[in-house]
């Protein structure tokens, strides 16, 4: 992935909860688990957990780092953060996230290696599109972090393709960094069309953004909410997702599980990592049981005829 052909596993793991929903000891018995199972791609933020009770936006960022310290693993790990989520001052929400402006930027991206407890991250990700900051300013601010070698590539989360290559074509223009990642949400399930998601900040993947990657060489598609937060298996889904659909899919999801002995989760993610766009699923979970499910969804090959279903149904 990326200018360099960074080598990702197929799975990447989602820290969001880590050191903040999930106490230390499981953490690391994730974060563990998920290194003997071969995994080396973990994904974080600066703001990640802001919105509990009693949250900063520190403790995934100090968990990792605690257990970079604990383990010495950090040289084994394809390592992400993002900045621009945060937000500007305690308490505030969302509608208060930090600019991505070019000096917020160095600056954010300095007080995650400070938390993190190292001197790079491999992907440094726009955790969203700031339409009031100019673009040539913020692709300007993700330049400095790949020159000053804090970043060995950059990316784009919550962002639609064109603005991605809006963005890239100014990094052509000006000799910089282009972003060579995206990070969207996307699933088997999709919302009813036009639907506002209500999850504040999310932007779903629509087919021309993984046209968009497929057809752009070196980047790759980061997909969220890969699970929906357990809707597939133990909890209902929104209204969004309330549409003929949905049924329809369900129904071909069952059948597929039915055939391959598989969960609907493992078939989801065997279903996201066989599209022709690199398209890496990010899974964060609440245990070992649940990292281990999900390594075997990616490691699940599903034969044409039941990728050509499951991708069919409507």
């Amino acid at each position: 992935m990326g200018p360099d052909g960074i080598g990702v596993s197929r799975l990447c793991l989602g820290a969001m909860a880590l050191g903040g929903v999930q106490d230390e000891a499981t953490s690391f018995a994730i974060l563990d688990r998920f290194l003997e199972l071969g995994g080396n791609f973990i994904d974080t933020a600066n703001c990640y957990m802001f919105w509990i009770d009693g949250g900063t936006g520190d403790e995934s960022e100090l968990l990792l780092g605690r257990w970079f310290a604990a383990r010495g693993t950090r040289d084994e790990v394809v390592l992400a953060t993002k900045a621009g989520r945060r937000p500007s001052f305690p308490g505030g929400g969302l509608e208060h996230s930090e600019p991505l402006s070019r000096a917020r930027i160095g600056a954010a991206l300095d007080e995650s290696l400070g938390r993190l407890g190292t001197d790079r991250v491999d992907l440094f990700w726009s955790h969203r599109d700031d339409r009031d900051t100019p673009l040539e300013e913020t692709v300007a601010g993700f330049d400095d972090a790949v020159r000053a070698g804090k970043a060995r590539m950059v990316g784009a989360s919550n962002h639609t393709a064109w603005r991605v290559e809006r963005a890239r074509s100014i990094a052509d223009r000006t000799g910089a960094a282009a972003y060579t990642a995206m990070q969207n949400r996307y699933s088997y399930l999709k919302p009813r069309p036009g639907t506002v998601l209500p999850e504040g900040g999310h932007v779903h993947a629509d087919p021309a953004d993984l046209d968009f990657v497929e057809g752009t060489a070196g980047m790759a598609i980061l997909t969220y909410s890969s699970l929906l937060s357990g809707a597939y298996v133990k909890k209902p889904l929104g209204e969004h997702y309330a549409h003929p659909g949905t049924d329809a899919r369900l129904k071909v999801l069952d059948e597929v599980a039915a055939e391959t002995g598989a969960t609907r989760n493992q078939v989801v993610l065997a279903w996201l990592a066989g599209h022709g766009a690199p398209v890496i699923p990010l899974v964060g979970v609440s245990s070992v049981a649940q990292l281990e499910e999900a390594a075997a969804g990616v490691a699940l090959k599903l034969d044409a005829d039941q990728w050509q279903r499951l991708t069919a149904a409507a």
